[in-house]
């Protein structure tokens, strides 16, 4: 597999683009006949799938890989396949009284050739789940993985190669200039996936071109406790979903607001969560996974280090290895907003805790940052619950739990403001990646008949019906 130039980007599109206006959208049994096989081709590598993932990573449980990447990422095929006809079916609309002997409907049409971009944390399933949506959407696509996961791409190019001909799915590879050119190409929808700074630059790319994009970033997602609920339950589930792929990811839960007089339980609740999740340690763990890359090590050594020279408590749940890029689970307590640690998204296994008096002093610290991908509350008062839900902007929510939401196949999944635009998944994605056609069928006689010169009593006195 190699690069290509920004050329081959364009031969690539034009050959899609002529292939989908000359054969036209395919039919039901067609887009089931290609998810169906996609899904095979997915099963037959699933080994071969984690243990790319692993070289990738340096170290990534392979179990983990497939729970995280592989099971969503089935179900989501499944779902698509058992729903689909629902979905292409036409949607009769309404007609108004002075209109009956016509109709209307809505038909979703594909929009043609879907441009998609894929991150590295989950390289597998933030692909190949965006492609299953175009597939069962009835476009073609021309799929971009990440860079920084060679063997993984590999991989996912093997992949739709035994499903697709290039001039429906084609997978192409390459540096950030070729991912530059890839946004830039006049593309009828681009999804896209990643951090908010390249989010942006994708955005104003495909700008320039009045393409349609659906961005899936990320942000500082919250997790609020409510006082006094079982904090061994919230740290468990806190603890599962900041610790899986080390955190490295977009919904992750990036910090915590406890009450005040809830903390030390939290923090002691915490390390004995972690402690059960991982046993033996973490550098060389079958179960635990390193951070990406060299750079990403040191950025998140960084954020430590400056909590640390500013004040923070730091609580180190075990060994690093920089070699290894290993980094433990670690703790800050007594963080202050301007902290560096507090105005990025972590990305790792670290977690900051906050503390509040009340209730609304959390929501207001919410709602004085940019909107989260996720918000995770935890607590039983039915109350306090929806007036934080009311009062703050996300993109999705899980209550007592985290991460859950993410693999609900009939709910939504986006961002909103600097963690997104648009949504997929699920019907959202099927409705995301078509165009609304509407279309009205005129009868032999409706009162717009009527409205036309010359003009006289009769028209008067209809539009004076209509009108009042």
């Amino acid at each position: 597999m190699s690069d290509v130039t920004p050329a081959d980007l364009h031969r690539i599109l034009d050959c899609q683009r002529a292939a989908f206006l000359n054969t036209g959208p395919p039919d039901l049994k067609q887009r089931r006949t290609d998810l169906r096989r996609l899904k095979a081709e997915i099963l037959k590598r699933r080994t071969k799938i984690v243990r790319a993932l692993k070289t990738d990573f340096g170290q990534r449980s392979e179990r983990e890989s497939a729970i995280v990447e592989l099971i969503p990422l089935v179900q989501s095929i499944n779902y698509m396949i058992a729903h689909l006809r629902h979905w292409m079916k036409p949607e009769r609309r309404h007609v108004s009284a002075y209109f009956q002997f016509g109709r209307a409907w809505v038909i979703r049409q594909p929009v043609g050739v879907v441009g998609i971009i894929a991150p590295w944390n989950y390289p597998v399933s933030l692909a190949l789940v965006p492609l299953a949506t175009a597939i069962a959407a009835g476009n073609r696509v021309m799929l971009k993985p990440s860079e920084f996961t060679p063997a993984t791409s590999e991989v996912i190019s093997e992949i739709v190669r035994a499903v697709f001909p290039v001039e429906q799915v084609s997978v192409v590879t390459g540096d950030g200039e070729v991912g530059a050119a890839f946004s830039a190409l006049p593309f009828d929808h681009i999804l896209f996936t990643g951090s908010t700074t390249v989010g942006k630059k994708v955005a104003e790319a495909a700008a320039r071109n009045l393409t349609p994009v659906t961005l899936e970033l990320g942000g500082k997602s919250p997790v609020v406790i409510e006082p006094g609920f079982s904090i061994q339950r919230v740290a468990n589930r806190v603890a599962f979903g900041k610790l899986t792929n080390a955190g490295q990811t977009c919904i992750a839960p990036d910090y915590v607001l406890v009450h005040e007089d809830d903390r030390d339980a939290f923090a002691t609740a915490w390390q004995n969560a972690v402690k059960k999740l991982y046993p033996g340690g973490y550098v060389g763990s079958p179960d635990y996974t390193a951070i990406l890359n060299q750079h990403h090590y040191e950025r998140l050594s960084g954020l430590i280090r400056d909590a640390e020279e500013h004040g923070a408590q730091i609580i180190r749940m075990g060994n690093d290895s920089a070699a290894n890029h290993v980094l433990a689970p670690v703790l800050i307590l007594n963080v202050k907003p301007e902290m560096a640690v507090m105005q990025e998204e972590i990305f790792g296994p670290v977690l900051p805790v906050l503390t509040y008096r009340n209730l609304n002093e959390a929501i207001s610290f919410i709602n004085a940052r940019p909107r989260p991908l996720a918000l995770y509350y935890f607590g039983d008062n039915r109350v306090e619950r929806d007036r934080l839900l009311k009062r703050t902007v996300s993109g999705n929510i899980t209550i007592n739990g985290t991460l859950m939401h993410y693999v609900q196949d009939d709910l939504p999944f986006g961002g909103v403001g600097n963690s997104g635009i648009g949504a997929y998944h699920g019907k959202e994605g099927f409705i995301a990646l078509t165009h609304a056609r509407g279309v009205y069928r005129q009868g032999c006689f409706n009162a717009a008949t009527l409205l036309k010169p010359p003009f006289g009593k009769i028209t008067d006195a209809i539009t004076n019906l209509i009108l009042r």
